[in-house]
């Protein structure tokens, strides 16, 4: 198991080596927010923490036989850069729907990679495979004392930026991160809450416990590649039971949201696992009126070609763009005078695509789709009902 102490002795081993990321009070999020800025980290995550901690403590035998690892990205880096400091061979699996500037990172750093069909768990079957066959040393992303210990150490952290923090809002994907922040903030100070995000279409350590044991989900499906895990890990989960005061679900939309929110007020980039907990607290989910609260921005290695399409999701779901799709008769005038009215309402028209011909339109009519930029949902609802009253009629997405 994982003790306090272990975490203090991580802390140790790991000063100079990564970075003490900052604590930032983030009012445009909320009066009472603060993030840790774990995207800052060494490796642009967390995960550096425990893997350098789990790779510091091989023996020399094992060091000696070469690492392997699973990962979606983040631990794979984190192990990467953490062989090659201290001098071991390192493999990796990774999924090979794995963000591509992360599996890139991953071979910069020095580790060879192997690209798994699947999911993270399907890269974990084929690392224990390898294992088995070459006598590597195997290093769990986290379910392993040495990684939850290493990950413990943000918690140690808090504590000693904000000593008077009363909430902790933490990304989920297998639990090493949460577990080991937990049991550290509980041993130091227990009326401090602990509370874990999961993406819902990824909710394994929320459903497991529901059911009160670790539940494998048939399938994950999540932007947020880092906490997309189907089963949470047993000691992991055991921790959770006992240390997490409550788990919460995001939504996709709710994420890229975040994402977005984060890069215009915090002017920090987050990927969809590093949001997750901002997600959290800017959709209501968790209650910060009263409650000095820490979300922990674990990680930022978004790929930047998956960017755009979050930042757009993000727009929609503040109410920042909406897609109208309307019809006009087909006679010269009708689309100008469709735009005036958009054009008074101060909507500025991002896209359109004016169909004469379309499948679905009336003789004599043609189907106009516009992307419209907005102020937020207020001003969606009064272009609609612009437009109804102006007699266009508006189709459903």
């Amino acid at each position: 198991m994982v003790t306090l102490e272990m975490i203090q002795e991580a802390q140790a081993a790991l000063s100079g080596v990564i970075r003490k990321t900052p604590l930032v009070h983030a009012p445009r999020l909320g009066k009472n927010i603060y993030i840790k800025s774990e995207n800052l980290q060494l490796t642009g995550a967390f995960k550096i923490r425990g893997a350098y901690n789990k790779i510091r403590s091989l023996t020399q035998a094992e060091a000696a036989r070469g690492v392997i690892a699973c990962s979606a990205g983040n631990h794979a880096q984190g192990i990467a850069y953490s062989a090659a400091k201290l001098g071991i061979k390192s493999i990796i699996c990774m999924p090979a729907s794995a963000p591509m500037s992360k599996v890139e990172s991953t071979k910069a750093y020095g580790a060879e990679v192997v690209l798994v069909p699947g999911v993270y768990d399907d890269a974990a079957k084929a690392a224990e495979r390898l294992k088995t066959e070459h006598d590597y040393t195997f290093a769990h992303p986290f379910n392993d004392p040495y990684v939850i210990a290493g990950q413990g150490t943000i918690g140690l952290e808090i504590l000693e930026q904000l000593p008077d923090v009363q909430q902790i809002v933490v990304p989920i994907g297998g639990g090493g991160l949460i577990s080991g922040l937990a049991l550290a903030v509980k041993a130091l100070k227990p009326d401090c809450r602990v509370i874990g995000v999961q993406a819902a279409g990824a909710a394994s350590m929320y459903t497991s416990r529901l059911q009160g044991r670790p539940v494998e989900l048939q399938s994950v499906a999540t932007i947020a590649d880092g906490i997309a895990v189907k089963k949470p890990g047993d000691l992991t989960f055991r921790l959770c039971q006992k240390y997490v005061d409550e788990i919460v679900t995001v939504t996709e939309g709710e994420i890229a949201c975040a994402i977005l929110q984060l890069i215009e007020t915090q002017k920090t980039v987050a990927e969809g696992a590093g949001a997750a907990a901002v997600a959290a607290v800017l959709f209501e989910k968790v209650d910060t009126i009263n409650h000095k609260t820490v979300c922990v921005v674990s990680g930022g290695n978004v790929d930047v070609t998956t960017l755009s399409r979050i930042i757009t999701r993000g727009l929609s779901k503040s109410g920042r763009i909406v897609e109208i799709t309307t019809k006009v008769t087909d006679r010269p005038g009708s689309l100008m005078q469709l735009l005036q009215v958009i054009s008074d309402t101060g909507g500025n028209i991002v896209k359109i695509h004016h169909a004469r011909e379309a499948q679905d339109s009336d003789v004599g009519a043609c189907l106009v789709t516009m992307v419209v930029e907005t102020r937020n949902q207020e001003h969606i609802h009064q272009i609609q009902q612009q437009l109804t009253e102006h007699g266009y009629y508006l189709l459903k997405h």
